[in-house]
């Protein structure tokens, strides 16, 4: 099969498209043909040696966890799903699951149905980010109606999300439309603070009640900060998102709702992973950048 490894260390010319043997599932697993795959972040921290890769280990490797396809197998034991289902999914993560190439093997409960009004290509775009800010705002923070949620990060892939999800939890969002936007960082009683963009940390902890939330997603939190939130009460928690078939789920129900849409900017063929790993670093996306493997 077609796959975009990792050849060593370093800048997106490290990736190449190439010919590897296509996985099998094992039991309890399903095979996955990867119509599109999602280009994050972390996948380029890791491509160069930072980010997860101490977990997926030393070059050569296939980089990427988003994906959306159809179940092309199931290993003994799966009732989850059958052959010729839509499904997406982060599976893996933070080892390695190998997105970007035509087919993919893992766990059949870290995968969901793809919601019906969405396509491959925007559900490719959905799970990391979507994850990240479903478990922070609904599971760590168990975030509720009439609490305050200010989201630092906001016009980021997890950002844009976490502000629609806070909002149909019926929580009053602010939002940060920069890294250092003082109109948003003056406020104050915030009960939740999401950090996703890794700056103005100390002001955002000013604007947290006492016996607030910081969710520190980006950078997680220095021993300063977690010394100045302890003297106030402050909860510190610093979340890895998790794959989660379940959580997905609940994903899909607000977006089969209407209440949560992703932005996709682009979509570029498999044999332009570098070129995508280009633009995502260079910053000033306006919507996720997705892969398209098979033209389903």
């Amino acid at each position: 099969m077609r796959a975009v490894q990792v050849t060593r260390y370093g800048g997106p010319e490290v990736l190449s498209l190439t010919q590897v043997e296509r996985p099998s599932p094992i039991s309890t697993e399903v095979l996955v043909r990867v119509i599109a795959a999602g280009v994050n972040p972390v996948d380029c921290k890791t491509r160069r040696g930072e980010g997860v890769a101490r977990w997926v280990g030393p070059p050569p490797f296939i980089p990427g966890w988003d994906v959306a396809g159809v179940v092309e197998a199931t290993g003994y034991g799966v009732t989850r799903f059958k052959v010729g289902d839509a499904v997406y999914g982060m599976p893996r993560f933070p080892r390695q699951a190998g997105g970007y190439a035509e087919y993919v093997t893992a766990p059949s409960h870290q995968f969901a149905p793809i919601p019906t009004n969405i396509s491959p290509i925007e559900a490719a775009a959905l799970p990391l980010a979507a994850l990240t800010a479903w478990q922070c705002l609904a599971g760590v923070a168990r975030l509720c109606a009439g609490q305050t949620v200010l989201v630092h990060g906001a016009s980021g892939g997890v950002g844009h999300l976490a502000v629609q999800i806070a909002r149909a939890l019926g929580a009053t969002v602010i939002a940060t439309g920069s890294r250092n936007d003082r109109e948003a960082l003056s406020a104050r009683n915030v009960d939740v603070a999401v950090d996703l963009a890794g700056s103005e940390t100390e002001a955002l902890v000013e604007t947290l009640r006492d016996g607030g939330l910081l969710l520190a997603v980006a950078n997680g939190a220095d021993d300063r900060v977690i010394a100045d939130c302890s003297r106030r009460g402050i909860r510190v928690e610093q979340p890895l998102v998790e794959p989660d078939g379940h959580d997905l789920e609940e994903i899909s129900k607000l977006v089969e709702s209407g209440k949560l849409k992703v932005n996709v900017e682009d979509v570029m063929p498999l044999a332009q992973a570098a070129e995508a790993h280009e633009r995502l670093e260079k910053g000033g996306r306006k919507g996720k950048l997705v892969l398209e493997i098979f033209n389903d």
